[in-house]
């Protein structure tokens, strides 16, 4: 049986791992249930042991604070809503049953929102959702029970739609869980047989089939062949293995069969660690404070504290009333939210796909950028750069006879050779006994010559003048047994990378860019250099990037732009994620907005929206409380009785409204580089 935990129902469910019928009990911390259950266990115990957190129990005891209760108030209330307008528009014999549904969506909605807006002020939450609470007292009190119903349904239903857009962090760790096999092949003197990968110890001989997913951290014992560890690591070519050559796990296997030794177990190898700093990092991600609770926060005291010295000073209770109505915090409660939704749909239609709200407000306020190397900031794949001919030999023609044999290729350079010599024009010709070793390169014969295509390493043995090693990757070319050319490649920065990274500053008031990668420090270097950053930091793990990016954001907000699963926990350490692409769930999931096209000039136009929206939101709320505070006075002089102030809020609500609509409209461009 396995040790007693904490565990939540909802990590357990999304990063189960199929261990089968693993014996759990778990406790919640309402106390001890030794009860052994058979149910899937967490991807490999991949989640911490340690940390405790509340599970096993609904979140949330008041109808008002679950997301389940929160979407059925709004259900409601929107019911009442409707069932008023349709009995008040009737034949006369059923307007006397018009209130009845908003009675109805009072008792039920806004009696669980009073509790729970009661807690909140309880706990010294002084938001503008607590001037609602009392506006739907007054409104009550004053009889203008559509007035409060529809006070209701705003609070609950951005609550429900913020309430959604929290169950990213489960999907993110579904998605890394899923990614994962849940059996390996076990190789013994009895043959080959499938195990559970909680399973398999130190020492076990596994075979990784072509194609598979490598269950564990291991070393290659047998076989030759390549993995693709560009999500792990962020290097961009696929590494070759042979025997010897380490392993991790979640790397993608390429064509050939390989046996590796298992060198760790599952819960200590690399993808297990990148889940449990996904899962640390959640847990410790600071909430952000919305626009809305910002304003808020010093409008609420503000007009409460007119409505109470209009009475004191008065006499009057109507003044005190009078003057809540028309400080009821619409703007806040329906503009902001307006125009929200509309830079949402902007987005969507420009290829930006939104996730989190939050960051749209968020954005315009980051000063630091972090990017990752590989996909963002260049192509994310091999391209030839340069070709070193040896005295005698010519550049095309060394280059048409590798690529005359590299179209029978499926190594990760054959690609670059191939496109390089259509780029140039060259002439493929016909090419026999072609042969392609794993780890030894590549022979064939072509219009007459005999091709070998290898590295460096396979002729290190004899003497020969060759050009000296620069970063990135390369490959020897030999014509006829006589070196011909050596092929340099790189992963190229994209065409608009130094653009893009020079506009930052005097454009979007960007104080400090900064590049992260796995990859080697040569090549990080040699980019940084390339597109004009000055910090730069090569050969990072998850770990490293999280932390790392965790203390830029404490001394700035910071946004992360990254595509690849050893991205994700950074995504989330950072104020705003950018996932940059979407070939990746997991990326595209623990991401704040995804920039479903690979271009940087999708995340200019992100910044604008996000810019257009957080100008406009304040305009309409600011706008709106302007105006508000004007009938405040008037109200607390007693010029504005409760009726009038109702009747101007209205039109208050409406040109704050038509002002945050304008969001989804843009005029001219949405980019500036």
């Amino acid at each position: 049986m396995l040790p007693y935990c904490y565990l939540s129902e909802r990590k357990i469910r999304p990063a189960l791992y199929a261990m089968g019928g693993a014996k759990v009990c778990a406790k919640s911390d309402m106390g001890p249930d030794p009860t052994p259950r058979t149910e899937p266990v967490v991807h490999a115990l991949a989640l911490p042991a340690t940390a405790k957190t509340r599970t096993l129990v609904p979140e949330a005891y008041f109808l008002g604070e679950s997301e389940l209760g929160t979407r059925l108030i709004a259900m409601i209330t929107a019911a009442g809503i409707a069932l008023h307008l349709l009995f008040r528009f009737a034949p006369i014999g059923a307007r006397s049953l018009a209130n009845v549904p908003l009675y109805v969506a009072l008792v039920v909605g806004g009696l669980p929102l009073l509790v729970t807006l009661g807690r909140k002020l309880w706990a010294g939450d002084f938001g503008s959702d607590f001037l609602a609470a009392i506006s739907i007292v007054t409104a009550a009190l004053l009889g203008e029970y559509l007035v409060a119903s529809i006070v209701v349904l705003m609070l609950s239903g951005g609550s429900a739609l913020e309430q959604v857009a929290t169950r990213r962090a489960s999907r993110v760790l579904d998605a890394l869980a899923k990614r994962m096999p849940s059996v390996a092949h076990r190789k013994s003197a009895e043959g080959i047989t499938d195990v559970r990968v909680a399973d398999i110890i130190v020492g076990d001989a596994l075979v990784v089939l072509p194609h598979e997913i490598c269950p564990v951290d291991g070393v290659v014992s047998d076989g030759q062949g390549s993995m693709n560890e560009a999500y792990l690591t962020g290097e961009p070519f696929e590494v070759e293995k042979a025997p010897g050559a380490s392993v991790l796990s979640g790397a993608f296997n390429g064509e050939a069969a390989l046996t590796i030794r298992a060198e760790r177990l599952a819960i200590d190898s690399r993808y297990a660690r990148i889940m449990r700093v996904m899962e640390e990092t959640q847990q410790r991600r600071p909430q952000l404070r919305r626009l809305g609770d910002i304003l808020g926060a010093w409008y609420t005291p503000l007009a409460v504290g007119i409505a109470v010295l209009s009475w004191v000073l008065s006499g009057q209770v109507d003044r005190f009333l009078a003057v809540l109505v028309i400080a009821t915090p619409c703007p806040l409660l329906i503009a902001i939210p307006v125009a929200v939704i509309g830079a949402i749909s902007l987005s969507a239609r420009r290829g930006i796909i939104i996730k989190n709200p939050v960051v749209l407000e968020q954005l315009d306020t980051c000063r630091t950028f972090i990017f990752d190397k590989t996909g963002t900031l260049t192509y994310g794949k091999p391209a030839l750069i340069r070709i070193v001919c040896a005295p005698g030999f010519q550049e095309n023609d060394v280059l048409a006879a590798a690529a005359s044999l590299e179209r029978y290729s499926k190594h990760p350079l054959a690609t670059a050779i191939l496109e390089a010599a259509q780029l140039r024009g060259c002439p493929l010709s016909p090419a026999t006994r072609v042969s392609e070793r794993p780890g030894e390169g590549m022979l064939g014969t072509t219009n007459g010559h005999e091709v070998l295509i290898t590295g460096r390493n396979k002729v290190s043995g004899e003497k020969l003048d060759l050009p000296p090693i620069e970063p990135g990757l390369e490959c020897l070319v030999f014509l006829d047994g006589v070196f011909a050319a050596l092929f340099g490649f790189e992963d190229s920065p994209r065409a608009d990378s130094r653009v893009f990274v020079s506009h930052l500053l005097p454009r979007h008031r960007v104080s400090k860019v900064i590049l992260i990668s796995g990859d080697r420090e040569p090549e990080v270097r040699s980019l940084a250099d390339q597109i004009g950053i000055d910090v730069a930091y090569a050969a990072k793990n998850p770990e490293e990037k999280v932390e790392m990016v965790r203390a830029e954001t404490q001394l700035a907000p910071t946004v992360f732009v990254g595509d690849g699963i050893n991205d994700a926990p950074a995504m989330q350490a950072a104020t705003v994620g950018v996932a940059f692409g979407h070939e990746s769930d997991i990326t595209a999931e623990a991401a704040d907005a995804v920039i479903l096209e690979r271009s940087l000039e999708k995340v200019d136009e992100l910044m604008h929206i996000g810019r257009r929206m957080r100008r406009i939101a304040l305009q309409s709320a600011v706008g709106g409380m302007v105006l508000s505070m004007a009938g405040m006075m008037l109200a607390a002089y007693g010029i504005l009785p409760p009726i009038g102030g109702a009747v101007a809020q209205e039109f208050i609500d409406l040109a704050a409204v038509l002002n945050a609509v304008r969001v989804a409209a843009p005029f001219g461009s949405l980019r500036d580089f």
